[in-house]
């Protein structure tokens, strides 16, 4: 029998204000041992951490950045010390993920994570102050209040950044880094770009199947690996996301499984783990997983929000009970595929 490793990850506000600008700090001894605290309780471990943060004069190759891998460094050998096995991260361009509305009104009277295409062509700004706007003292990785309002600073400091450019940035950073992950023993797996496509002239870089081999081969270590979320690569139509995980089953060290719905003007929702609620192809992608002899660890990613659970008192995406659900469905799909002894 395989058994699927649930993980609960440490979230750290990772960012301050320092003389006017954002500053990445290293996650001190003391900050990760409080997380390491609330857990306790609850009997959960601390293998998987997300997000640690990649500062964005690393993303640009800018004159500060070996400061900040300094710090990432310094990061990875503190979280070495409460047992970290994975660091769950990205490389997208001043936005993490992106979405136009936060609550949108499902059919079965719940609400949604949703992206409306026609919003994402051309002022970032509306959409980034909608989203700090509904938040509601809540923050996400990647979308600190002090960043979004330099928001044209950010975007100037990509303006000569292509994605050929990125791409090497990435390297760098990432071949700085493997001596230290391999001295710790934790992997660096880097999340899937959500959505797989570019964003207000921004590149992204790990949007299917052709991007992740590149990946995959240029920074070609053990320590090097993935976080593959269904979510964010089954947004475009023409991944086969299933596909994809039995090509990299071996590099994929953190799956994130959730799913979506996509509307023919190029729009897609949040929905429920259930296969037939999306068009992910859920129950395939859990057998990808099966067959392939999966021993990584795994989360239900997103959700919808449901019983009462609304604008100030849930964190958007992130609903409790629709995540238990997740858990549940994606455990009864393992046991049967188990059972049948496919």
């Amino acid at each position: 029998m395989t058994t699927l490793n649930f993980r609960i990850s440490g979230r750290f506000r990772a960012w301050r204000e320092s003389s006017g600008r954002s500053t990445m700090e290293v996650w001190e001894i003391e900050e990760i041992l409080k997380v390491q605290e609330q857990l306790k309780p609850y009997g959960f471990c601390m293998d998987v951490v997300e997000s640690v943060n990649v500062h964005d004069e690393i993303k640009t190759g800018g004159a500060n950045r070996e400061l900040y891998i300094e710090n990432y460094i310094k990061t990875i050998r503190n979280l070495k010390e409460f047992g970290v096995k994975v660091i769950c991260y990205n490389f997208m361009p001043v936005f993490d993920w992106t979405r136009t509305e936060l609550f949108h009104p499902m059919k079965d009277g719940s609400t949604a994570l949703y992206y409306e295409a026609a919003k994402i062509r051309d002022n970032p700004k509306e959409m980034a102050d909608y989203i700090q706007n509904n938040l509601h003292g809540m923050t996400f990785p990647g979308w600190e209040p002090e960043r979004m309002a330099k928001l044209d600073e950010l975007f100037q400091s990509y303006a000569e950044v292509t994605r050929e450019k990125l791409w090497e940035n990435l390297k760098y950073f990432l071949e700085k880094l493997m001596p230290v992950c391999y001295e710790c023993d934790i992997k660096m797996a880097i999340h899937t770009d959500d959505p797989p496509w570019d964003l207000f002239g921004l590149p992204r870089l790990l949007v299917d199947d052709a991007s992740i081999g590149y990946f995959l081969k240029m920074v070609d270590n053990p320590y090097s690996c993935l976080t593959l979320c269904s979510g964010s690569l089954g947004a475009n139509p023409k991944n086969r996301v299933a596909d994809i995980v039995r090509k990299y089953c071996d590099c994929i060290a953190f799956a994130h499984i959730r799913n979506v719905k996509h509307f023919s003007n190029g729009d897609f929702s949040e929905a429920s783990h259930r296969d037939c609620d999306g068009d992910t192809g859920i129950l395939e992608i859990i057998k990808a997983y099966y067959e392939s002899g999966f021993t990584g660890y795994v989360r239900p990613d997103h959700g919808r929000h449901l019983w009462g659970e609304a604008p100030g008192n849930v964190r958007p995406g992130y609903g409790l009970y629709d995540r238990a659900l997740g858990i549940m469905y994606i455990l009864g799909a393992w046991d049967m595929l188990d059972r049948l002894k496919i």
